[in-house]
């Protein structure tokens, strides 16, 4: 068979193919698509998720009642008021001109209404050294932290002039306001640094600036055309500004990946003598494929997100399937149309060091894996039973993972001023920070039955334990609502001031409100709130892995045709999560090494983040492991051995796996980098579980596997062999030097 003379077929050679004979009209498409998805999207809107669909149960419902009445919630403030050495007390003459200073400072600001006073409301502690000063934000709660700022000021004057007590402010407004000023710019930061991050290593890999831009370039309009796509699919499924950051992050790893596996395939080979047109059209027919593969799998991963039924969830999965499909269609299409334009250009910029590496010897070969693979390959057996017990070790520490929805001290420990008030009100009035909401809504919320029933709820919320009080009803008779404050015993102890919750859903509620006809009580606040998404979240933890681990082992099944690589591949990314969940236990929740990452021991996981983990992981880990088995089986289709054919293919991938791996880990790390723990976990939870992944996982299990299994590899049942056949026919092996190029040689498909 001559130089050319290569048969592919497949969708990926196809578009490949078209691409490269029309590349003027592909580059064109792809930049027409992102500039009309952006055009369209910015004229749509985004339509974001709002607080009312959060959550279905309790919690959905009293945001219904609240909603339908019309009740305009404003932002709530408090200023806690408390002596500094214990020996000034609420009654003292100096404390009272303190509480009456603070009432006059924050109503003379003019931005808040309905100021009460500890005196009048009795929000004083048990103490008696602590008093509270409560009022609410003028105008919209969401945008209160914007005009908070003379409020907190006035609160600093009264403090100024009463150094004997402790007069600090906290509520919805001042926190957002405090976050945005430590934290605001955390995540621009974090998004902006992955672009270079990923170019500096690109650098490394290619050693030329060209080369190593094109991924990026890619991996950017993709994600700018999916913000465009997020406004349009926003009128449908509302988006959030928490899911267009997963869908950067995951835009960039895969948008850089699936480039990053083309681009290499087709330099490597040319460099091994292919002609140009030869050379693109293997890269498609191979790495294109496995890109479609790997992408198309990737996608029904992130579907298994919009089983959870959790609005944020929902939002974060289709925006980052999205991503997804639009970077693997660049891939396959414009990809090639650009790399048929440039020719021998897209090694302009050569680093020189850099640049000659690659040139020596042409096979592609990593000599650090190809000794690994050695040692590997001569003791399968030993290399499985070491390298799976390790793992296993590592996740060990997974099967005491505790979750839940992370406090204010827990998500950001002493490092902000308000974290300390927030522990100084809990400590004085236990809950006061986090009540629970009860939303009663009656045909007359003022009928005798109805008021009787609030009362007795006021009353029995106390004796029962649940609460120390003050409950507090604010009665709108217009609607027919009432809203009763319900501070829970337990505070920001959340494991307490739950069993406080259940007191109240199962035991307070039926004995008063529930006994009259035609009255809804549903209980929301905080810690229902956190409560009520854990348990969703649990419930769809089956169906969504049950989707997810079927789906992704039928797609192996169709994409390689065996049994045998299917099923491996399913138990080596379970593997992977479980070292992945196991690491963050030991870090997160027991303190294992913490300080290492800049991080502290908090006792829990926060409660989204395991079953995201395991999507975003499961998805992104066949990037690897279809890029390997596919070079894997193409070699054994060429003649070689098994064996033989596991050392070609691990060690020819080991570069641009290693590179992808390395891209990765830097943009999640970056994001363990960031202030809040649940980011710090996040990043830290997946940039391990792809250094795992493309270490450990691909470099010794996955070949000491296949070499113990030998031909069983391949194992298609007979009653399976009418399965669509989606392989592809492979390139045979380079044989003539490819002749010399001139610069901007086109290549023909």
């Amino acid at each position: 068979m001559g130089n050319t003379d290569v048969r592919v077929r497949g969708l990926a050679a196809r578009a490949g193919g078209w691409s490269a004979r029309h590349r003027w009209a592909a580059v064109g498409i792809w930049v027409l698509f992102v500039v009309l998805a952006m055009g369209l999207g910015s004229a749509a809107g985004r339509v974001d998720v709002d607080e009312s669909d959060q959550l279905k149960g309790e919690t959905h419902t009293a945001a219904k009642i609240i909603e339908d009445a019309g009740i305009e919630q404003p932002a709530g403030e408090t200023v806690l008021i408390q002596s500094r050495d214990g020996a000034l007390k609420a009654t003292s003459g100096e404390f009272r001109a303190a509480v009456d200073a603070v009432v006059e400072a924050v109503d003379g600001t003019g931005k808040v209404t309905h100021v009460t006073s500890p005196y009048d409301t009795r929000a004083i502690s048990r103490d008696g050294r602590t008093a509270l000063v409560q009022f609410d934000m003028r105008g919209d709660a969401e945008t209160a932290a914007d005009r908070v700022e003379p409020v907190l000021d006035a609160v600093a004057g009264a403090q100024k002039a009463h150094d004997g007590l402790r007069i600090e402010e906290i509520g919805g407004a001042s926190m957002n306001k405090q976050y945005q000023d430590a934290f605001g710019d955390d995540f621009q930061k974090a998004e902006y640094s992955a672009v270079p991050v990923a170019l500096g290593i690109l650098l490394i890999a290619f050693g030329a600036l060209v080369a190593a831009l094109l991924p990026v370039a890619l991996a950017v309009t993709a994600i700018m055309a999916t913000m465009g796509l997020m406004g349009l699919v926003s009128h449908v499924q509302p988006m959030s500004d928490t899911a267009n950051s997963v869908m950067l992050l995951v835009g960039m790893a895969v948008g850089v990946d699936y480039c990053l596996f083309y681009l290499r395939r087709e330099r490597e080979e040319r460099d091994a003598g292919r002609d140009a047109g030869t050379a693109l059209r293997i890269a498609a027919a191979t790495s294109g494929r496995a890109i479609i593969v790997s992408g198309v799998t990737v996608c029904v991963a992130m579907a298994g997100m919009l089983f959870t039924g959790l609005a944020e969830f929902e939002a974060m999965g289709l925006a980052s399937l999205m991503v997804v499909a639009v970077a693997m269609v660049g891939s396959v299409t414009v990809l090639p149309a650009l790399l048929s334009l440039l020719g021998e250009r897209v090694e302009k910029g050569r680093i020189p060091f850099l640049g000659r590496r690659r040139r020596r010897g042409g096979t592609g070969e990593s000599r650090f894996w190809t000794a690994v693979l050695r040692g590997v390959l001569a003791k399968p057996l030993v290399s499985v039973v070491v390298a799976a017990g390790a793992l296993l070790a590592v996740a060990a520490p997974a099967l005491g993972m505790k979750t839940q929805q992370l406090t204010l001290d827990q998500e950001f420990g002493n490092s902000l001023p308000i974290v300390q008030t927030y522990d100084r009100l809990n400590e004085a009035f236990p809950g006061g920070s986090e009540p629970a909401q009860v939303v009663v809504g009656a045909k007359d919320i003022g009928a005798p039955e109805v008021q009787r029933a609030l009362a007795d709820f006021k009353q029995r919320a106390i004796s029962s334990g649940a609460s120390r009080g003050p409950v507090d009803i604010k009665v709108h008779r217009a609607q027919n609502v009432a809203l009763v404050s319900v501070p829970l015993v337990g505070g920001s102890d959340m494991d307490r001031a739950v069993k406080s919750l259940d007191k109240l859903r199962d035991e307070v509620r039926p004995a008063t409100l529930g006994r009259v006809e035609g009255v809804e009580a549903p209980i929301t606040g905080q810690v229902a709130g956190n409560h009520d998404f854990n348990d969703q979240l649990v419930g769809s933890v089956v169906p969504v892995f049950v989707f997810v681990v079927v789906f992704a082992f039928l797609l192996m099944l169709l994409s390689f045709r065996s049994l045998t690589v299917a099923i491996t591949s399913i138990v080596l990314n379970l593997l992977s999560v479980g070292a992945a969940y196991g690491i963050l236990v030991a870090v997160f929740q027991h303190g294992w090494g913490a300080s290492l990452v800049g991080a502290e021991g908090v006792g829990a996981i926060v409660t989204w983040l395991p079953l995201f983990l395991f999507v975003i992981l499961f998805g992104l880990s066949m990037d690897y492991h279809v890029f390997v088995v596919s070079r894997i089986r193409e070699a054994r289709l060429r003649g070689r051995s098994t064996k033989d054919a596991i050392r070609h293919g691990v060690v020819t991938t080991a570069g641009v796996v290693t590179s992808a791996a390395v891209i990765m880990v830097a943009v999640f790390g970056i994001f363990g980098t960031l202030s809040m723990q649940s980011m710090k976990q996040m990043g830290v939870g997946l940039a391990a579980a792809v250094l795992i992944d493309a270490t450990v996982i691909r470099g010794v299990l996955l070949p000491a596997v296949m070499a113990l299994l030998g031909e069983r590899n391949w194992y298609l049942p007979k009653w399976l062999h009418r399965l669509p056949d989606l392989t592809h026919d492979e390139s045979p092996e380079p044989a003539a030097p490819a002749p010399v190029r001139d610069e901007g040689e086109r290549l023909t498909v």
